[in-house]
């Protein structure tokens, strides 16, 4: 069987279509979620973040965000 090939784009925005008319939005957006790489560096940020801090002030700092909610 020799089909016509769809140019990509098409393909994809079929593809979408399909899974949030099956899984919904939300678990659409989950299935995707799981293929980006995000970005930044993490390992520098937390360097940033916590420095100078003790485990004992990060946990109050996070019970007091807690807190506010």
């Amino acid at each position: 069987m020799i089909t016509d090939m769809k140019p990509l784009i098409e393909i994809n925005q079929q593809a979408i279509h399909l899974l949030y008319k099956e899984l919904g939005v939300v678990n659409a957006v989950r299935f995707f979620k799981q293929f980006t790489r995000g970005y930044g560096n993490y390992t520098q940020e937390r360097d940033v973040l916590f420095a100078n801090k003790s485990l004992d002030e990060i946990v109050s700092e996070i019970e007091k965000r807690r807190k506010k909610k």
